[in-house]
C-alpha cells in the first residue's frame, strides 16, 4: 500500500465490483435474466445495508428521526414506502445551512487521501449548485451501469466513439468517457461540444476514424447532420453510425441516420438507471443498483402500476453520498412486474413524461423558470414582472424570458443583450430575452384576472 495515500486500485476490489455489478456483455447473460425472486432478494439485502449507511449521514438521520423511521426496521421491500422522501428543495436547504457541500454527503473532501473522490455539480440555476461527491467505487460502479446502457443501445467493444458532451462540472461527459474506456474498450475521441470542436471538425473526425456513435443531445446530433449535408456528407451512408444513444426525437434520429434509437433514463446524482430493449416495451431498470417507485404528485402516496406520477429513486450501489428515496419530480409510471419479450424480469418504467414541477432540461442543464425570474429582476432597469416560455424551434428546445421596464424603447435592445449575457453567465446556456413596457405581460401572467400569478408556460407540445 502507498504510504499515507490510497490509490483507486487499493480502494476498489475489482473482483467484488464485477461480481456484484457485472459489466456488459456478461450482464446480459446473467443478472439481466434473473428471476423476480432473485432480483427482489438481492434488492432487499442491499437496501438494508444502504439504509444503515445512509443513517450515518446527518441529512438522513435528522429526517428519519423526525419521521420516526428506524433503518433497522426494514424487513421487506414494501417497508421502503415508510421512509420519508426528499426533493431538490431539501437539498438546497441543506446546502444553505451547511455550505458549500450541505450535510447530505456520505464523504467529505478531507477524506480524499484515503478515499479517492470526484465532485460533480448540477442545478445551479438558483445561484447554488448541487454538488455530489463520488468515491472511487461509485465512479467505477456507475461506469459499469453506464456501459450496460450504452451496450444495450448498440455500442460494442472496440467501437470508435465521439464523446461530444460538454466536459464541465456536470457528470455526463465524464460518466460516458469512463464507461466507454474502462468497461467497453472503445476508442474514445473526446471532442466535447461544438464550441470546443467545431461541427465541421466533428463530422470530419467521425468520417476519418469511422465512428460508430456520436454521444451528445439528439438536437445537436441533428444539427451535425445538417452540417454534414452542407459538407457533401450523407449522414446515413457516409457516417455509418450503428448506435444512436441520444436523448431526443426518435423518429428524426432514426430517419436521418438509419440506426435505432432506444429511450433511456438517468440523472446527475445516480447516473444511468434504465434503458429500453429492442422489444420497446418500456425501459428496463437496473434493479441490482436501483429501486424505483412512483408516487402521486400531490399526495406523495404510491401510485398503481401504469399510473403517471413522480419518480422516487433509491440507489443500491454507492459508498459515498446516498440517494435514498429521492423524489426527482420527473414524471413516469411503472409497468407490472412481468417478463418482457426479451426474456428479462427486470421492472420496466415508461420514458420520461414531463415534470411534476416547472423545471425544464435545456441542453443538459436543469433550469427553473422562477430562478430565471430572480436573475433578470436584479437588473436595475427591469420591474418585478416577468414571464418564461419553453418553446421548440427546429430540432432544439429554447427558453424565452420576457421582462418589462419603464425605460425608453430605445434602451430595450441593450437591456435584452445585458440580460442574455447575465443569464448565460449564471445558467451556462443561452436564453433569449424579450423586453416590453409595463403591463405588456398582464395577459400571460393573468396578474389582474387570476388569484395566482402565472410565470411559466411550456409551449413545446
Amino acid at each position: 500500500m502507498s504510504k499515507g495515500i490510497r490509490r483507486p486500485h487499493e480502494v476498489v476490489d475489482y473482483d467484488q465490483l464485477t461480481q456484484s455489478f457485472p459489466p456488459p456483455p456478461e450482464y446480459f447473460d446473467s443478472t439481466y435474466l434473473e428471476s423476480r425472486d432473485e432480483i427482489e432478494r438481492k434488492q432487499l439485502s442491499r437496501v438494508k445495508d444502504r439504509a444503515l449507511r445512509a443513517y450515518q449521514v446527518p441529512f438522513f438521520k435528522r429526517r428519519w428521526d423526525k419521521a420516526g423511521f428506524d433503518p433497522n426496521s426494514i424487513e421487506s421491500l414494501d417497508d421502503l414506502s415508510r421512509v420519508p422522501f426528499y426533493t431538490v428543495d431539501d437539498i438546497r436547504k441543506s446546502i444553505e445551512a451547511n455550505p458549500p457541500f450541505g450535510d447530505y454527503q456520505g464523504v467529505l473532501p478531507k477524506d480524499a487521501a484515503q478515499e479517492p473522490m470526484r465532485v460533480f455539480m448540477s442545478g445551479g440555476t438558483t445561484g447554488t449548485s448541487r454538488p455530489t461527491l463520488y468515491t472511487a467505487w461509485d465512479r467505477e460502479a456507475g461506469a459499469i451501469l453506464t456501459a450496460r446502457a450504452l451496450y444495450q443501445q448498440g455500442i460494442r467493444p472496440g467501437d470508435t466513439v465521439l464523446n461530444a458532451w460538454a466536459y464541465s462540472t456536470h457528470n455526463g461527459a465524464f460518466s460516458m468517457d469512463e464507461a466507454l474506456y474502462k468497461w467497453l474498450n472503445c476508442v474514445v475521441l473526446t471532442t466535447g461540444t461544438g464550441t470546443v470542436t467545431s461541427s465541421q471538425r466533428q463530422i470530419e473526425l467521425a468520417v476519418q476514424y469511422g465512428a460508430k456513435a456520436i454521444l451528445t443531445t439528439g438536437d445537436y446530433l441533428l444539427r451535425l447532420a445538417e452540417k454534414a449535408r452542407e459538407m457533401g456528407v450523407d449522414p446515413k451512408k457516409d457516417l455509418q453510425l450503428t448506435a444512436l444513444p441520444n436523448i431526443g426525437d426518435r423518429a428524426s434520429l432514426e430517419d436521418t441516420f438509419g440506426g435505432e434509437n432506444y429511450a433511456s433514463y438517468g440523472f446527475h446524482e445516480v447516473q444511468w438507471i434504465a434503458t429500453e430493449c429492442p422489444a420497446r416495451q418500456g425501459l428496463h431498470i437496473q434493479e441490482d443498483a436501483f429501486i424505483v417507485q412512483v408516487v402521486d404528485t400531490d399526495t406523495g402516496e404510491p401510485t398503481p402500476d401504469g399510473e403517471l406520477g413522480c419518480l422516487v429513486v433509491t440507489e443500491l450501489y454507492k459508498t459515498g453520498s446516498p440517494q435514498f428515496r429521492y423524489n426527482i419530480m420527473d414524471l413516469s409510471y411503472l409497468y407490472p412486474p412481468e417478463q418482457c419479450a426479451c426474456g428479462s424480469w427486470l421492472r420496466r418504467m415508461a420514458p420520461f413524461s414531463g415534470r411534476g414541477d416547472n423545471m425544464v432540461k435545456l441542453r443538459g442543464v436543469n433550469v427553473w423558470p422562477e430562478a430565471l425570474g430572480e436573475i433578470v429582476m436584479t437588473h436595475e432597469q427591469t420591474t418585478e414582472d416577468y414571464f418564461v416560455r419553453a418553446i421548440r424551434e427546429g430540432h432544439r428546445d429554447e427558453m424565452i424570458v420576457a421582462v418589462t421596464t419603464p425605460a425608453d424603447a430605445g434602451a430595450f435592445a441593450t437591456i435584452a443583450t445585458e440580460l442574455e449575457t447575465l443569464l448565460k453567465e449564471k445558467i451556462g446556456v443561452k436564453i433569449r430575452v424579450e423586453v416590453g413596457v409595463p403591463g405588456s405581460l398582464d395577459e400571460l401572467t393573468e396578474i389582474k384576472t387570476s388569484p395566482k400569478t402565472k410565470r411559466f408556460r411550456d409551449e413545446r407540445s
